[in-house]
């Protein structure tokens, strides 16, 4: 029988439990035995014999050089000194992601390389090199069997060398180790199992798996192989890498088009999330970090330039209040919030008209035609009537651009309005939540079978993420932006929000209505004799404002509006004629020389004076 056979027989037994046994008999060859005993213990032990390994081929190499070619010397210390420039330069795409890593790297290349220069020139064996190299060999020795990496390595050999039985333990007998990498925060390997088993086995003995490798509770994660049905991927974590919160920085992006990025995977990839078209879920229970999630969609948001956002805050704006100035429409009472959702429902038909009248399938969003996304923190506080509006849009307001963003913490059918809300969100992101079966109200039925299991979330900010371009499980922990990063971003990005065009009804600081009670959006009347108005004030400072216009920033400080509402009232009197944009956020009143429609006569005012033009008049 050959050596091939004998360890396919040996496998066989293995997988039903017999070890196979080795029988010394008076016709065996026992030095061969022995010299196969001693190679498999080196090869067992070849990390930790490593340095000595290392040690004995540089003495060899610089014998043979020695013997062939001594006066290679110089080129030795020259390649000796580029190898060490080329590790601390170049080390971390080698895996030596640590500076002390590449430093160690460098000083074990220095030093090769120099004795090996040195045994050339004058031979190995030549005093006193020999005891450098022992001497220096041991020493640069120790911080590599010390090192953590080589140490968790080992350990995952060793683990995985006992697989078999391990597997046997926990009922998944046949399963083996395909292949493994051993990573900073742990290690993943690829597991084949046998015919008839499938994924779902395993996630069903997920915690058997956990006990068996004496691994903290949580620390294992399957994912199915999409390539076959009879592998998975096994993630075992040493260390939690989202123990600590993940830093906000501002995102690069500019348009709704684009992936929205919500925080980090454990594998330290990001976690992004595309919006248009699509309506999105938060759920999770209080505590668990709904808000901060809203928070990094709504600043991602808030820096693309074509889209506006209305929000609704149930809780007298506890959330969203600080967003306001990047917010186009804020209702903070059941009131407000059907007036908005009836405006948003208003808004798609006019959309839906359009669309129709062009022949377009779907509503490509830019600055002057922006895509609507309202987010709506605590969903299940809605009213009744708002949530008739809110399922219309739901079903209704892909096509168009309109998106809805709800935040709650159980999203029973009853909470979600009995309508077809629920069943139409795309995106799902779900939070820590207290019973398992809140997992499939949040991410859909089956969802805990399935392996999402959303109860083992231990801290505030970790999801799971269900979207067409995130069909598996992957632990992610969300971005942590703080009440100052939420202000100035809003400030920051304030003064490029776009707005509806036309202009929806919105309201004015200075009148008497309620924050979303429509208002006459028709042209304003002449100015009164005083500007004691903040329109009054507008028109004087539109009036006195140089050839190169006024900025919106001074604009705001001198009538008191919103920033919504001045750019509401400014594209309301730039569509009239009256006020021209000379240039990006800078504006002024249109004279009766400049050809605009508009025409500025005198009134008893000193100074502004604004009359409607004779287009408005006919």
């Amino acid at each position: 029988m050959s050596t091939r056979q004998l360890r396919r027989q040996a496998r066989k037994m293995s997988r039903h439990g017999i070890q196979p046994m080795m029988v010394i008999n008076s016709e065996s060859q026992l030095p061969d035995m022995i010299g196969v005993l001693i190679a498999r213990w080196v090869w067992r032990y070849r990390s930790e014999l490593a340095p000595l390994n290392l040690a004995c081929l540089t003495g060899l190499a610089a014998w043979l050089l020695h013997t062939t070619h001594p006066g290679w010397w110089p080129e030795l210390v020259g390649v000796a000194v580029v190898t060490a420039a080329v590790l601390l330069r170049f080390g971390h795409r080698a895996g030596l992601a640590r500076r002390s890593e590449r430093l160690y790297a460098a000083l074990v290349a220095v030093f090769a390389g120099g004795w090996m220069a040195a045994a050339t020139s004058a031979g190995p064996t030549s005093r006193p090199l020999p005891q450098a190299l022992l001497v220096g060999g041991v020493l640069l020795s120790v911080p590599g069997w010390a090192h953590r990496r080589r140490r968790a390595r080992v350990r995952v050999e060793r683990t995985l060398n006992a697989w078999p039985e391990i597997a046997e333990s926990v009922g998944l007998n046949g399963s083996r180790v395909m292949s493994a990498v051993v990573d900073a925060w742990g290690w993943t390997a690829r597991m084949a199992l046998r015919r008839g088993h499938t994924v779902a086995d395993a996630i069903g003995k997920l915690s058997a798996i956990e006990s068996a490798l004496g691994t903290r509770p949580g620390a294992v994660r399957i994912e199915p192989d999409a390539a076959r049905a009879d592998h998975f991927l096994m993630r075992v974590l040493h260390t939690d890498p989202h123990a600590r919160p993940v830093p906000w920085q501002a995102p690069d992006i500019h348009s709704i088009a684009q992936p929205i990025p919500l925080g980090v995977f454990e594998d330290a990839s990001p976690a992004t999330v595309l919006l248009l078209r699509r309506h999105a879920l938060i759920g999770g229970v209080v505590g668990s970090g709904k808000s901060g999630v809203l928070n990094v969609i709504l600043a991602a948001l808030t820096a693309c330039e074509d889209v506006v956002i209305w929000g609704i805050d149930l809780k007298g704006g506890m959330e969203l209040r600080p967003w306001v100035r990047a917010l186009d429409r804020l209702a903070t009472t059941p009131e407000q919030a059907t007036r908005l959702f009836r405006d948003a429902v208003a808004e798609l038909d006019r959309r839906a008209t359009e669309s129709g009248h062009h022949g377009a399938r779907v509503w490509e969003p830019t600055r002057r035609r922006p895509a609507l996304v309202i987010a709506v923190d605590e969903y299940a506080e809605l009213p009744g009537a708002a949530t008739a509006y809110a399922d219309s849009i739901a079903r209704r307001g892909r096509a168009v651009a309109v998106t809805l963003l709800a935040a709650t913490q159980r999203p029973t059918q009853k909470a979600m309005g009995h309508g077809a809300t629920r069943s139409q969100m795309d995106v799902r992101i779900c939070l820590r939540v207290r019973e398992r079966r809140d997992v499939d109200l949040i991410l859909g039925q089956g969802a805990f079978n399935a392996g999402w299991h959303a109860h083992t979330l231990d801290a505030p900010g970790k999801f799971l993420i269900s979207a067409p371009e995130h069909p598996t499980t992957k632990r992610a922990r969300a971005y942590l932006i703080t009440d100052q990063g939420v202000t100035a971003t809003a400030d920051r990005y304030a003064v490029h929000r776009p707005v509806l065009n036309p202009p929806h009804p919105a309201p004015d600081p200075d009148s008497n209505q309620t924050p979303d009670e429509p208002h006459d959006t028709a042209p304003a009347e002449p100015m009164p004799e005083q500007p004691a108005t903040s329109e009054g004030r507008l028109w004087e400072a539109l009036y006195d404002a140089p050839d190169s216009g006024i900025s919106v920033a001074r604009l705001i400080k001198i009538t008191g509006m919103s920033r919504p509402t001045l750019y509401r009232r400014l594209a309301e009197h730039v569509d009239a004629g009256r006020v021209v944009q000379v240039r990006r956020g800078r504006y002024r009143a249109a004279s009766s020389e400049s050809g605009d429609g508009g025409c500025l006569v005198s009134t008893s005012h000193p100074r502004a004076r604004l009359h409607v033009s004779a287009r408005d008049e006919t």
